[in-house]
């Protein structure tokens, strides 16, 4: 069965690169923005890791670590609010380069809390790097693949994020009993400023983004011939734009043209995703630790979340590009609210926790990046950043939410099994928005 067909126009550069091979530029711009991703994912959930530590040791309670966790998260989507419109004017490169130097110099800066208040502060402004890159990577990777393989590129590019979750749990795991939790956020802050080393001169900028603001030029011509060869179609005849004109629509184009209703049931998928994913990323070790599991074990239970989460987002992106992307959606968040119920329920069993924690993050995590394959297929490209973007900042209001009101209900010593059963209903309403959202498309 073949993928519907989305409602984003068709460019005459998707023409040309969806006629060649996928060849070595488009790996390095997907395999760039996939370190980014993986750096963003290692400094989101970071906070998670020494979260057991820190309030041990400072004597923080579980309501306060919800608003440190939902901090960091207003901050990702002021990020995803203010840059994601900024780079459809200015060009996806130089807002990915200036969100990966924000948020690793935040992460630097996160070592001299010392307190609770001051670590909130810090993760605010962290977070509004680490939101600002996200939609951007994602535009990126885009409009570099071709459309008849987009969501298996995007999604595997960000896989990334949950992939850096994982592998920063596991390092987390073995920094903090040998150097403390300060060695996260040192880690967290340096890996960043080391891949500028690479970014700086291999990150590409967006052909789409070229043509929109400066025409055919030279410029686009060489980028197109590096992406699909020098025997490509030619691209048609384009007037330069004038100076001042190219700017973007903004948020209203994406209620315009009959865009309003879908646009509406994605933003509302995008806040029940994200609260999920956040509640486990957030609350998932402190919950392991009460239930009885050693810290390192407790940590790896984040670290099987999140490598579920990166295998799941490139299954789900060849599901998508099949039998496509809402149809997939509509399956996985059905697996992944069972999931959730089951974990409410295992107590310390260790290796049925890490099993459920896999499939969760299989589910949900993985979800979530094909849902952001789907969103950048829905939308032309001039807007869609701004519509990445849009959707993730709504979708941010519920990744706060998720931590906020667990925190509460860990506090209000609310059974483990109740909270989880709570938090799997966003799972079977995102079902059932994706079952809508796919007769939508299909409709002519």
């Amino acid at each position: 069965m073949a993928a519907p067909a989305a409602t984003g126009s068709a460019t005459p550069i998707d023409a040309i690169l969806d006629r060649a091979p996928i060849g070595w530029f488009q790996i390095r711009v997907a395999l760039l923005c996939a370190l980014v991703a993986m750096l963003d994912g290692f400094d989101t959930q970071s906070v998670a890791f020494v979260a057991p530590v820190l309030g041990q040791e400072w004597g923080i309670t579980p309501d306060r670590f919800g608003l440190i966790f939902a901090a960091g998260l207003v901050g990702i989507m002021v990020g995803q609010v203010v840059l994601g419109p900024l780079s459809d004017r200015w060009g996806r490169r130089p807002v990915i380069i200036a969100c990966t130097v924000a948020f690793g110099i935040g992460s630097f800066a996160t070592v001299l809390a010392d307190n609770w208040i001051v670590l909130l502060l810090l993760r605010f402004l962290t977070g509004v790097g680490l939101g600002g890159a996200t939609p951007n990577i994602i535009a990126l990777t885009a409009e570099v693949a071709p459309p008849r393989a987009r969501s298996t590129m995007i999604t595997t590019m960000f896989a990334g994020f949950p992939l850096g979750a994982a592998i920063g749990g596991y390092i987390s795991s073995h920094l903090i009993p040998a150097f403390g939790w300060e060695s996260v956020f040192i880690l967290g802050g340096a890996a960043p400023l080391v891949l500028l080393l690479a970014l700086l001169p291999w990150l590409s900028e967006s052909p789409h983004h070229l043509l929109r603001r400066e025409g055919r030029t030279p410029r686009l011509e060489s980028l197109l011939d590096s992406m699909a060869g020098p025997d490509r179609a030619p691209l048609p005849e384009t007037p330069a734009p004038s100076p001042g004109t190219a700017k973007p629509p903004g948020y209203g184009a994406l209620f315009a043209g009959g865009l309003a209703a879908t646009t509406a049931q994605l933003w509302l998928a995008y806040f029940n995703s994200l609260l999920m994913i956040y509640f486990l990323m957030s609350w998932l070790p402190t919950v392991a630790r009460e239930s009885g599991l050693a810290l390192d074990t407790a940590i790896i239970s984040a670290v099987f979340l999140n490598l579920g989460g990166a295998i799941g987002g490139i299954v789900l992106g060849r599901f998508a590009d099949r039998f496509g992307p809402f149809q997939t959606l509509a399956v996985g968040f059905a697996i992944a609210g069972i999931s959730l119920v089951l974990i409410g329920f295992v107590g310390n069993q260790t290796v049925l926790l890490m099993t459920l924690a896999f499939i969760a993050g299989l589910f949900t995590i993985g979800g979530q990046t094909a849902m952001n394959a789907a969103n950048a297929g829905l939308y032309p490209a001039e807007i869609r950043a701004t519509a990445l973007g849009g959707a993730l900042a709504v979708g941010r209001i519920g990744s706060i939410v998720g931590p906020t009101v667990g925190g509460l209900l860990l506090a209000a010593d609310w059974p483990l099994s109740s909270i989880f059963i709570a938090v799997s209903l966003p799972a079977l309403l995102t079902a059932v928005l994706a079952v809508n959202l796919s007769r939508t498309i299909r409709r002519p």
